[in-house]
């Protein structure tokens, strides 16, 4: 971002998401660590195509997802802003990335390779859906993680609300892990794209850095 421009954050509202929380959050970290940014909620494909920046959120079940996503013909852009700027996945915004989901047996956008997998609690004490906070560990043999999680020590924790996880193919893609009934992906980063499978507009001042650091990273 060039110095003293005001960028443009467009907020993907296909009608499924936790949009003015996801909103409110970019909104503070940019008054914050003060980066001239004009957030926006938009379910137009201009906007999103004359976006700086895109957040693409994701809430409820995947198969519902996908459907309001193509029927609200927003499908194509989402395709083309995650190839083009830099592009945040949240939740189920980040399953969808992926190449299908055990979900209704629900094919995805295919942009990581890879599955989104139901788990499978082995004892009593592993309630699904996963709910609450949790710790995060960074990948460090992920190259942009340093980026995505600057200012954040590893372990912090972070909010989670889901019952199906990602396996991406390419390990390399993983930013950070999480442990709950298996050793999970909490984070994707590669190229310009940024993913999380908590949400950091829940998960207080950590989840805000997490917003300002999209804010500024330049892939």
């Amino acid at each position: 971002m060039s110095s003293g421009r005001t960028q443009k954050l467009v907020i993907v509202d296909y009608g499924m998401g936790n949009l003015r929380s996801v909103a409110k959050a970019f909104e503070f970290a940019a008054r914050e660590w003060q980066i001239p940014t004009n957030v926006i909620v938009s379910n137009n494909a201009d906007d999103i195509a004359n976006a700086d920046r895109v957040v693409f959120p994701g809430q409820g079940a995947m198969p519902d997802c996908m459907r309001y996503l193509r029927e609200s013909g927003l499908e194509h852009a989402v395709r083309d802003a995650a190839a083009t700027k830099p592009f945040f996945g949240i939740c189920v915004g980040m399953q969808m990335l992926f190449d299908r989901s055990e979900e209704g047996d629900t094919a995805g956008l295919g942009i990581f390779s890879g599955v989104v997998k139901r788990f499978r609690p082995t004892d009593a004490s592993q309630k699904v859906p996963h709910m609450g906070w949790n710790t995060v560990t960074f990948d460090p043999s992920n190259s942009l993680a340093g980026e995505a999680f600057e200012g954040i020590l590893s372990g912090e924790r972070f909010y989670y609300v889901h019952s199906y996880y990602c396996e991406p193919l390419n390990a390399g893609f993983t930013a950070a892990t999480t442990d709950y009934v298996i050793n999970f992906t909490a984070a994707m980063a590669r190229d310009n794209i940024f993913a999380t499978q908590f949400h950091p507009e829940k998960s207080h001042r950590a989840g805000l850095r997490v917003s300002k650091n999209f804010l500024s990273i330049n892939p």
